[in-house]
């Protein structure tokens, strides 16, 4: 985000003030990234002057996510948004990757730098916060503006990502991909027990997918729409007709490792909020890269770019935000 400082150039920035009230509502507003299956797989920890963020393994989905890259880039959604709203509170916010070696799960550390009025580009990003939802439901059949196009590619960029759309040929090939890896991922030893975890019913849970999030499935199965009714298979699903030329965008990184997956979920997370302050809705189409066969092939060998996200941008209608778990779970003594 702009005016965020890295660590290295820690000793040039004079540090800001933030009370700790200000920091756990800071941390309040970073647990409203998103996150696969909504599992919210993070935790942090408050300091002094800063905010440590760690990769909450017990919440890895080991079935889609084997190597803790989709989970990574979950925790580097929330670290954005942490960045965000420490930026949106007056300060700048110094950023630190990995910053004790040997505790490999404290992922980031995210410390007040000087103060420093917030932008009406920030105010619009932390105001996108609490209305961005990801969307399964059908978008409109209309074609992106270039000056939105062009927003979502500079917010990767700016994160230190690419973010390519899709041409009518790759998009067609990418639905084709994303639909095979749907099916092959449905039949991997464990995938309905470990969906059944997370969108189990719950009148008290804040987490998972509940129902009201789940959509409809696409009547012409032109969208490879995560089949999430695996609670209610005694029913018959609820389908829809989808926009036939949706607008499908990748997202990748130059690298392939834990740092590039936590710079993804940055980068993510502020194209996520930009497409949302546009007016804009989005969903994760991440079935494509989690097979790594289908991986490779929306990955540039040659640069060493690899895909690391798959979205569908469009015009959708509003949808109801998911649980989120209160700040007594998430937060470290």
């Amino acid at each position: 985000m702009t005016g965020t400082v890295t660590a290295g150039n820690r000793n040039f920035v004079a540090a800001g003030t933030l009370s700790r009230a200000v920091l756990s509502e800071c941390v309040r507003t970073a647990t409203a990234a998103p996150s696969l299956h909504n599992s919210q797989p993070w935790r942090f920890r408050i300091g002094d002057e800063h905010v440590d963020v760690y990769a909450d393994r017990t919440r890895q989905l080991t079935v889609l996510d084997p190597a803790g890259r989709e989970l990574l880039i979950s925790v580097g959604a929330a670290v954005f948004t942490l960045r965000l709203a420490i930026r949106d509170a007056g300060c700048l916010p110094v950023l630190e990757l990995f910053p004790e070696p040997g505790e490999p799960d404290l992922v980031a550390r995210v410390s007040v730098g000087r103060r420093a009025a917030s932008t009406p580009g920030v105010a619009s990003l932390a105001l996108a916060v609490g209305r961005r939802h990801t969307n399964r439901y059908p978008f409109a059949d209309t074609a992106l503006p270039a000056d939105a196009v062009e927003r979502l590619v500079t917010a990767a960029h700016l994160e230190g990502a690419a973010l390519a759309v899709a041409s009518p040929v790759g998009r067609d090939a990418i639905l084709g991909m994303s639909r095979a890896a749907d099916r092959r991922l449905r039949h991997r030893d464990g995938y309905d027990d470990e969906l059944a975890r997370w969108t189990q019913p719950g009148r008290s849970r804040r987490d998972g997918v509940p129902v009201t999030a789940i959509g409809p499935w696409d009547a012409l199965e032109i969208l490879p729409v995560r089949d999430f009714a695996l609670p209610r298979r005694d029913r018959d699903p609820l389908t829809a007709e989808f926009e036939p030329h949706p607008a499908i965008v990748v997202l990748a990184t130059r690298g392939d490792g834990p740092a590039e997956w936590l710079k993804a979920g940055q980068a993510l997370q502020r194209v996520l909020l930009t497409a949302t302050a546009l007016g804009l809705a989005t969903t994760p189409i991440s079935q494509p890269v989690e097979l790594p066969a289908v991986r490779a092939l929306l990955t540039d060998t040659g640069t060493g770019t690899w895909a690391q996200m798959v979205l569908r941008v469009g015009y959708g209608r509003p949808v109801p935000a998911t649980p989120r778990r209160p700040l007594k779970d998430v937060l470290l003594g």
